[in-house]
């Protein structure tokens, strides 16, 4: 069985909308796309491209695969462009869109069957953005790697990872986080299958519980 693996752009508030460019997504007043781009960062950077050079095959939003599918092919250099033009591409939408980018195919509407036919086919099948795609897999568990890269900004507005109204869910962290020369963090976490539980931290020993 292979994983699936969720690659998000995020800031401190959770926002992963049209971190690229200005045009990428500006549905609902959204005035901040390309917030990524003044805070590039070296170890993202070098992440992304061994998490791309490690795929099988790409599952991609309807959204982000118009932008991606006007963008990549006419930049098919480098490492992250020739792996994009070469993987199979798989794109999860309610409509029928027309597929224009080679080797691209699209869902059934079945998409917990969807998605387990991509793990039992291929090791390393790769989200890269697609919010509202996301949203759905962290909801239903159907997926293995959650990837977060956490800038040093705030926005106040934008689609998040996890909107108001979320699943409640408990996840587990998978390795130590990495931090970037800009103050980037990359934290990588899995599910868990379990809801979050509760307690009350006054019931703890003295010098053990909150302003200890």
């Amino acid at each position: 069985m292979g994983r699936l693996h969720i690659d998000l752009f995020t800031t401190l508030d959770g926002v992963a909308q049209a971190p690229g460019a200005p045009e990428e997504d500006p549905s609902d007043g959204f005035t901040f796309g390309g917030w990524q781009a003044p805070l590039d960062d070296e170890m993202v950077g070098e992440q992304v491209v061994a998490g791309i050079a490690a795929m099988d095959a790409l599952l991609l939003g309807r959204r982000t695969y118009d932008i991606f599918a006007a963008y990549w092919p006419l930049h098919e250099t480098g490492p992250i462009g020739t792996a994009l033009a070469e993987v199979p591409k798989y794109v999860a939408s309610r409509g029928t869109p027309e597929l224009t980018w080679r080797s691209s195919t699209l869902l059934g509407p079945d998409l917990a069957g969807e998605v387990g036919a991509l793990r039992e086919r291929y090791e390393n099948v790769h989200v890269i953005g697609s919010v509202d795609l996301v949203q759905t897999l962290v909801a239903e568990n159907l997926f293995d790697v959650l990837t977060l890269w956490v800038y040093p900004v705030v926005l106040g507005q934008g689609k998040k990872v996890f909107p108001d109204g979320a699943t409640p869910n408990r996840l587990e962290l998978l390795e130590p986080p990495l931090t970037g020369s800009r103050g980037t963090v990359q934290l990588r976490y899995g599910p868990t299958g379990a809801r979050p539980t509760t307690g009350d931290m006054t019931l703890t020993e003295p010098g053990e519980g909150p302003g200890a």
